[in-house]
């Protein structure tokens, strides 16, 4: 597993996953978002957006979010394990799901969390030196509120050509989540040293302390997964 990942690395020595990131990183806030809750609740958000090792450990750092899985999300039970997902032809992509209160953090300024800082929306079927459909940028919505949202927001987004090139991020409903293998759960917090972790996922924990200080938090959001 870690080998396959290096050798994407060597091949492509000096390019990370924040390489190709927005030409202005303050972007807007969404124009459109769920209102702030009243009450003190969880609500939940499935992202894709590359190797799940760097979109977990950016989320964990973000105030209001209770728990984050890495995971797979777009195909089916059977094919949602990692060497079968690897293939790049279950139709999965790796994922996070999100849990967070919304007292805190809107879904609007989780996907703008997303857009800016945990992955390259402009990239199709690539992040940094991670290739394949696994690593397409896709947003899982529950409900008609999150498609809203995040249509949106990518319209929005693209109308104020933040981006140099096209945003290709998808917007499908969340048909199921499944919890990856636990060797991969919290895996940039638990190999903080990895080369990978070095020098792809560190890059946009630091980007998200820096563009987002008042969400950050310096203390991961930690959670034990049954498998």
């Amino acid at each position: 597993m870690q080998a396959r990942r290096l050798s994407f690395l060597i091949a492509l020595s000096g390019l990370t996953a924040c390489s190709a990131m927005a030409s202005n990183a303050n972007l807007p806030d969404p124009a459109y978002d769920a209102p702030k809750a009243t009450a003190h609740g969880m609500e939940t958000a499935v992202l894709a957006g590359g190797c799940f090792w760097g979109m977990q450990s950016v989320f964990e750092h973000v105030r209001g979010v209770r728990q984050v899985w890495a995971g797979y999300s777009g195909g089916v039970a059977n094919t949602a394990h990692y060497e079968d997902v690897s293939e790049g032809n279950t139709g999965h992509a790796e994922s996070v799901k999100i849990n967070f209160d919304p007292t805190v953090i809107s879904y609007g300024q989780l996907l703008k969390i997303y857009f800016a800082v945990a992955h390259d929306p402009t990239t199709y079927y690539r992040q940094g030196p991670d290739v394949g459909s696994q690593y397409r940028s896709e947003i899982f919505y529950d409900s008609p509120e999150q498609q809203k949202i995040a249509q949106s927001y990518i319209a929005q987004l693209t109308a104020a050509k933040v981006f140099d090139a096209k945003i290709v991020t998808e917007v499908k409903p969340l048909k199921a989540f499944y919890p990856a293998e636990g060797y991969h759960q919290d895996y940039a917090r638990i190999h903080p040293h990895d080369p990978y972790i070095v020098i792809n996922d560190v890059p946009k924990v630091e980007a998200l302390k820096q563009e987002f200080p008042t969400l950050y938090q310096p203390e991961e959001t930690v959670v034990e997964v049954q498998l």
